[in-house]
Formats: structure tokens, sequence, C-alpha cells
């Protein structure tokens, strides 16, 4: 019988398919694990219609598949919705070295150079969650998480 602390760890080794330096627990779209006849994961996509969530419930089942999971069911969880305020906090610095500005109220920070010299160019940036930028001092292009 695999633990919990077991599935998690494994779970924390899952990248995010469209920010790969996060963790889909880093992320925070691992709400429960659950653990009797069958291991129970409760993911929460991102947003409702999030084109990831297919690839991120494939990558959860192949992970646990290849550790021996057998008995697994995925269930989604969408109350409460996510929200940025559920990636982790060390998270944040991956985020900002991977070049994109962790989720903040006002203004973004420039992830290269920390200016708050900054302006929003689009409410769309490479991925619906997030919107893209310029900072005005180091002229460098960059997307900032949402804040949802």
């Amino acid at each position: 019988m695999v633990s919990e602390a077991q599935i998690w760890a494994w779970l924390d080794e899952v990248p995010d398919p469209e920010i790969p330096v996060l963790s889909l627990v880093d992320l925070g779209v691992i709400r429960g694990v659950e653990i009797g006849e069958e291991v129970v994961i409760k993911v929460t996509p991102t947003y409702s219609g999030c084109p990831a969530t297919s690839v991120i419930n494939l990558d959860i089942t192949e992970k646990l598949r290849a550790n021996g999971v057998k008995n697994l069911r995925l269930e989604p969880q969408i109350y409460p919705p996510w929200s940025t305020d559920w990636i982790k906090r060390e998270a944040h610095e991956k985020l900002r070295a991977y070049g994109i500005a962790p989720p903040v109220s006002g203004t973004a920070l420039c992830p290269r150079c920390a200016s708050a010299n900054t302006e929003m160019l689009s409410k769309f940036g490479s991925t619906p969650c997030k919107s893209h930028h310029r900072c005005k001092d180091c002229l460098e292009p960059f997307d900032a998480f949402k804040c949802l």
C-alpha cells in the first residue's frame, strides 16, 4: 500500500504542461489525495475550459500508474474555483526565474530587472491566465500571471 505522502511527492514531480518550471502541486491544482480501495486525486482546473486540463489529467494518471498505482480515480473539483492564491509562495520565485511575473494586485514587476516601471500591452499573454507586459526600463517583454 502506498502512502498519501508518497502520492503527494509523485504529484510534485508532475510539471504543469504550460509552465513546466511549476509542478501541479506548486500551482495548487491538486486539491486532495484520498487513499482507500482506490486512490482518489481531486483536481481543480485553473479556469473553466482550460485546454491543459486533459493533459494534466493524463500526466497525473501516467505518473501514478508508472509508480504502481492501479485503482485510480481523478475527481474534478470545481468549487471552490481555483485562485492564484493557491500558488505556493516558493513557486513565485520559480516563475520570476522563468521570466513570468507572479500574480500580484497592482503593477506587475519585471521578472528580469524587478522594475515597477512596466506597462500592460495586452490583457492576454501566451495563455489565457496571463497578460502581456513590457518593462520600460530594460525594454523586455514578459508575461504576468493574472490575479484570479
